[in-house]
Parts: structure tokens; sequence; C-alpha cells
């Protein structure tokens, strides 16, 4: 299955929790991963979500557990409008969502070896259909054109802490 790049209309913003131990714009991690969902090892991919819910709920799932430590922080990213974006929607790669993972990695691999763009809009595993996560491309010519807030501390219900 072949998508197509496209220049983003608008500015798209997307949402990432971490860890203040590493940086929260960087692939290192997804990198080094041989548990990414849309890269192999080698890939500086960074994963965010389309918003803070989404990204609570994918670290969440992430972490196996409901609880979030109290130790985390949240930064909000800025894509900007014209930036190139590719899409994938759920009828468009059968298997995605597979726990083995073949289908979404090499598609992710190929849209990242390939530099098709800076971002791909992906579904999101914790809501399909609902939300997506958005990926950037942290090898891409246009990474220099993303910004991002200072990290903050998390916020959500008390209840939902550790």
């Amino acid at each position: 299955m072949s998508s197509t790049a496209f220049p983003s209309k608008r500015v798209l913003e997307a949402y990432r929790i971490g860890s203040l131990a590493h940086p929260l714009l960087d692939g290192g991690g997804a990198a080094v991963s041989d548990t990414a969902r849309w890269n192999s090892r080698g890939r500086f991919v960074i994963y965010a979500a389309e918003c803070y819910t989404g990204a609570l709920l994918e670290k969440a799932a992430q972490l196996n557990s409901l609880k979030i430590p109290r130790t985390l922080v949240y930064m909000r990213i800025e894509i900007p409008a014209g930036a190139t974006v590719e899409e994938v929607k759920l009828e468009d790669l059968p298997g995605w969502d597979s726990e083995n993972r073949t289908a979404s990695q090499r598609y992710g691999d190929a849209w990242y070896d390939e530099a098709r763009s800076l971002a791909l809009l992906v579904p999101s595993l914790v809501a399909p259909g609902l939300e997506r996560n958005i990926l950037i491309n942290q090898r891409h010519p246009e990474f220099a054109t993303v910004r991002s807030s200072t990290p903050e501390s998390i916020r959500c219900h008390p209840r939902l802490l550790v």
C-alpha cells in the first residue's frame, strides 16, 4: 500500500509524555526499541498523540498500568502548516494493530527511510478509529520547523497518579 504525502493546511498539535531523564523531542527511545509499533530499530521516530488525554492513555498502555507516575512531564509539539504529512487510516493497512507489528513496522520503516513526510498520522491503538497518533521523523529535512513547549508536570486526576 502506498500513500501520498501532502502539505498540512493547518498547524498540527501533538502531545508527548515522558521523563525528564530523556529529551522529549527526541526519537532515540524508538531507535533502540525492538517493540515500537511503527518502526524497527535504528529509526529516530518521535511518538506523540493528537490530544493530551490520548497521550495519557498511550502512556498508561505503555506502562501497562492505569496509574501514571507523578514524576512524568508533558510537552506540546507544533508541526507548522505547510509541513508534509502522510496519513494511515484503519482500512488502509490490514494488520497494523497486530501483536507482531510486522505490517505497521514495514510501513513505518518505508515512510521513514524514504523521508516521504515529516509527520505520519496513524490510528491510536488505545482508541482505534476515534483517536490518532502523530509520528515525527526526527531525521527529516523539515524537522527544524517543529516547535515544542517547555516540559511541564503532567496534569490529571489525582487518583490516576502514583
